[in-house]
């Protein structure tokens, strides 16, 4: 794409016009989502205002640690631009002078003509423009040569600085967003293998019982094999026993299982219960015991089940952690509620006995990274695992409640749309 004259910024455009022209852009790149797109718009809108033909924007990524061009305007020759540039590359080093401003054409922020002009010549410009944020630079615009536009060069740097510093808002709060649903990602990937650590601790647990009668019936029957009331009753208890070991594998293997979110008809009660079921081990050894009240004809409700399985596993291991020191009660119960219109909702309240949440922390827990936890070891907190409850139940269209009393322990409620009977 290449900026036509007749698209140019005249140099009759009032300051109101102006003003308007930046408000108006702001408005419109604070609305895109993607990086590519956003890149692309406010190259053009740079080189439009700046009367340049062509140009380039290059953003910076972090992962790579590297400029990657994210936008061109009339580059006949891609070549002059080229994909990626280094860190240490002289258009970036220089751009991240102390006082970043839009330099004259020809010529860097801090005044570099030499190394500028060397550095600029190969890739066809004649202006650089930074985007610094929070002291860093998270990208750079190169523009070419201006076509002529009437306006004296302060009231156009004036208005260039503008919009660089609006584009630069728009891009760092995009950068910021990837980079939060990445780390997102990977709180996911964290929680569940800390819940995984759980199951399988309880799975070798529960498997030796029914691995003991399997083991018991293989050393017996060949003695006593003729004896059809042996053979019958502990044929029935070690098929017993196989069916259990396949639930608990079915139960890991659901849960390691990574998916997208997939919403099907599901029963609260067997959820929490099989949640329940993996944790009773770790609660027995600390001594905690637990106690549930399932409401009978709960309605049913539209769920990802692994990830509100996830949701139940993080509530019950935080109110064992809670009560590790000197044990307690944990109680978990189910009910149905009637919000306002008739709509049917299912509620599921957690309770513990444990150590209680002090007030200045309460409006904290669901923040990223927040912990009350700092001991090493098993119970070293992140900081995540309430973050992602959070938002699973925000993604079910649900909510999510606490109260707390320090020292007394802690309740949570978790409230989700039910099917209509």
């Amino acid at each position: 794409m290449s900026v036509r004259p007749s698209e140019m910024v005249s140099p009759s455009t009032s300051s109101t016009d102006l003003l308007d022209l930046v408000t108006r852009f702001s408005t419109e790149i604070g609305a895109m989502t993607d990086l590519g797109t956003l890149g692309e718009r406010i190259i053009q809108e740079l080189c439009r205002v700046g009367g340049a033909t062509h140009g380039a924007l290059y953003l910076l990524d972090r992962e790579h640690e590297y400029f990657r061009r994210a936008g061109t305007v009339g580059l006949a020759a891609p070549s002059c631009c080229p994909a990626t540039l280094p860190l240490s590359h002289a258009i970036p080093q220089q751009l991240m002078g102390p006082t970043p401003t839009v330099p004259e054409s020809g010529q860097f922020n801090n005044g570099h003509y030499a190394a500028g002009g060397e550095a600029l010549a190969p890739m066809q410009a004649a202006r650089g423009i930074p985007h610094i944020s929070r002291g860093r630079l998270i990208a750079f615009s190169l523009l070419g040569e201006s076509c002529g536009h009437g306006h004296d060069a302060a009231s156009m740097s004036s208005l260039l600085n503008a919009l660089a510093q609006t584009a630069t808002n728009a891009m760092d709060t995009r950068m910021l967003l990837e980079d939060l649903q990445r780390s997102h990602a990977l709180m996911k990937r964290t929680d569940r293998l800390r819940s995984l650590e759980t199951i399988a601790g309880g799975f070798a647990h529960e498997i030796r019982n029914p691995l003991t009668s399997i083991k018991t019936f293989i050393q017996l029957a060949p003695e006593r094999k003729d004896d059809p009331d042996f053979i019958r009753e502990f044929s029935r208890i070690v098929l017993d026993d196989v069916y259990r070991i396949e639930r608990l594998i079915e139960e890991i293997l659901d849960y390691a299982r990574y998916m997208e979110p997939k919403l099907t008809e599901e029963d609260v009660n067997d959820i929490v219960s099989s949640c329940l079921y993996f944790i009773e081990v770790k609660a027995d050894s600390r001594g905690i015991k637990i106690e549930k009240e399932l409401v009978p004809d709960l309605p049913r409700v539209m769920l990802d089940r692994q990830q509100i399985k996830q949701v139940f596993l993080n509530l019950f291991l935080n109110a064992l952690d809670a009560m590790s020191e000197r044990g307690g009660v944990l109680r978990v119960r189910t009910r149905s509620l009637a919000k306002p219109g008739g709509q049917p909702w299912v509620q599921i309240e957690t309770e513990d006995t444990g150590s209680g949440i002090a007030d200045a922390n309460l409006e904290h827990i669901f923040d990223p990274f927040f912990t009350t936890k700092h001991e090493s070891g098993e119970h070293e907190g992140t900081g995540l695992g309430l973050t992602i409850v959070h938002q699973i139940i925000e993604e079910h269209h649900g909510d999510i409640q606490v109260k707390s009393v320090a020292g007394s322990g802690t309740t949570f409620f978790v409230n989700l749309p039910a099917i209509p009977l």
